[in-house]
């Protein structure tokens, strides 16, 4: 017999949706800003270009070990065991209830848990039909394709890129998640802790772009997609109606 959330204050519905708000409106503006970068500057090709030596026609961070070895593999894995961490609590406390969870923390718990699996299941999922390619695989930077803008029609004969959004920046994204911890009853903790974690992920990215295995407009869709399903999670879960279906 399912086990009655605890008791706690709750903040009313529409002021709940009102804390919200904001976050709809950066969506918006970011992904259009995210679009305009994309297709209408050079913003990706002179980052890309900094980060490569014509002199030697590579990446001098390709196979750095703070870019290879630990930001790709080791930091990648950590980040692995403990989203599978998150969801073995997440999923303990659903069979059998934590009692001394507050209903705050269990919906915490459960966005965080989905958030590990859902943010890198999705992105994954956008590469595998994605066009674009990566920074090193272009003529531009020694590969063999052309570049070609997110709403430019790819060339006939040339095959997919498969590198859009970033995929190895949603191995630390997901913990953008942590932030409904401080929700409703703190925002800004809320807010900071969001944009920190956001920063993190953002730095996950960076190093990648460094070894010319994505641009910056792959690393900022990743970040978006993030934020939209967490957003999406803490909308439908954070309501009481949410919180009884998973009780």
């Amino acid at each position: 017999m399912p086990v009655p959330l605890p008791t706690s204050p709750d903040i009313p519905a529409k002021r709940r949706i009102a804390l919200l708000r904001p976050v709809e409106w950066a969506l918006l503006v970011a992904g259009l800003l995210i679009l305009w970068i994309g297709n209408n500057t050079d913003l990706d090709l002179a980052l890309a270009d900094a980060m490569f030596d014509r002199a030697h026609n590579v990446f001098p961070w390709q196979h750095a070990w703070l870019a290879e070895r630990f930001n790709h593999e080791i930091l990648k894995t950590v980040l692995q065991v403990l989203g599978f961490a998150v969801v073995g609590v997440a999923s303990w406390d659903c069979f059998k209830p934590i009692r001394r969870w507050t209903a705050a923390r269990r919906t915490g718990m459960r966005v965080l848990a989905l958030s590990a699996l859902l943010v890198p299941a999705a992105i994954s999922l956008l590469k595998r039909f994605s066009d674009s390619h990566c920074p090193w695989d272009l003529q531009r930077y020694g590969g063999d394709e052309p570049y070609v803008r997110l709403l430019e029609m790819m060339p006939a004969g040339i095959p997919s890129g498969h590198c859009l959004p970033a995929g190895h920046a949603s191995s630390a994204l997901w913990l953008l998640a942590l932030a409904v911890f401080w929700l409703p009853a703190r925002p800004r903790m809320a807010a900071a802790v969001g944009a920190l974690m956001l920063a993190f992920g953002f730095a996950v990215g960076w190093m990648q772009q460094l070894r010319g295995a994505h641009f910056l407009t792959h690393t900022l869709w990743s970040i978006w997609i993030a934020v939209l399903i967490v957003y999406l999670l803490y909308r439908i879960l954070g309501s009481r109606k949410g919180r009884a279906a998973l009780a």
